[in-house]
């Protein structure tokens, strides 16, 4: 059992009824380093409030959201941001910049927030490229890509610069090849202390072995558990 402070942790929150979560009840999670949760849900317009909710871009209205220990709504607004460098993301709306290349937009977000070179991050985003089944970092802009080819690089976006968290809007069917990659790089994320949030539709994990410690459902429930997975 691991003891280090949470990665995220929801104490008893509650979204604003605004935000249309369709949730009033709180919302309770802990999520320790090298834990993955899996949380399936039948309408995926909450996927993304519910990451937003994660990241500290929505305040709940009652209860908390913690971030390595700290209150999102405590944190000075440039630790906020800092911190949220720290967290990859793909987002179920794209949220590519239309004007950038797909390159430029993967790399953009670490450029800010890491003390990496521009160089050693090429070469990691052109290494999870190839694992995701990119010949190379892709130089079309986002909309001329591929659907896949897009769900690609987003992958390569959030698991870049070994993030301490990761939060994943899925619509994908994660029963064949294509999985493997995407939990091998869950598991590499897992084994070096980080954590991961993958949000699915119920209907896209059915039959897949997914790496995950918990397994818990989100309805106008709340969070209920399906099974402990580990």
């Amino acid at each position: 059992m691991r003891s280090e402070t949470p990665i995220l942790e929801l104490a008893m929150a509650v979204v604003d009824p605004r935000f249309d979560l369709a949730i009033n009840v709180p919302l309770s999670l802990r999520l320790q380093p090298g834990e993955c949760v899996l949380i399936e849900a039948a309408d995926v317009r909450q996927f993304a409030v519910f990451a937003d909710l994660c990241s500290g871009l929505i305040e709940p209205d009652s209860g908390e959201v913690r971030i390595l220990g700290r209150d999102w709504q405590e944190l000075p607004d440039d630790y906020a941001a800092a911190m949220r460098g720290r967290i990859g993301r793909v987002f179920s709306s794209g949220a590519w910049v239309p004007f950038l290349d797909a390159e430029t937009s993967i790399l953009l977000p670490l450029l800010h927030h890491t003390r990496q070179s521009l160089d050693d991050l090429r070469r990691e985003a052109l290494a999870l490229a190839q694992q995701f089944g990119l010949p190379g970092l892709p130089l079309d802009r986002p909309a001329d890509l591929s659907h896949a080819d897009r769900d690609r690089a987003a992958l390569v976006r959030a698991f870049l610069g070994e993030p301490h968290l990761v939060l994943v809007e899925d619509q994908w069917d994660m029963s064949g090849h294509f999985s493997y990659a995407v939990f091998n790089a869950i598991t590499a994320t897992c084994d070096r202390g980080g954590a991961v949030v993958w949000l699915a539709h119920e209907r896209t994990i059915r039959g897949a072995a997914f790496p995950a410690s918990q397994h818990l459902r989100l309805s106008d429930q709340g969070l209920a558990l399906v099974r402990a997975i580990a």
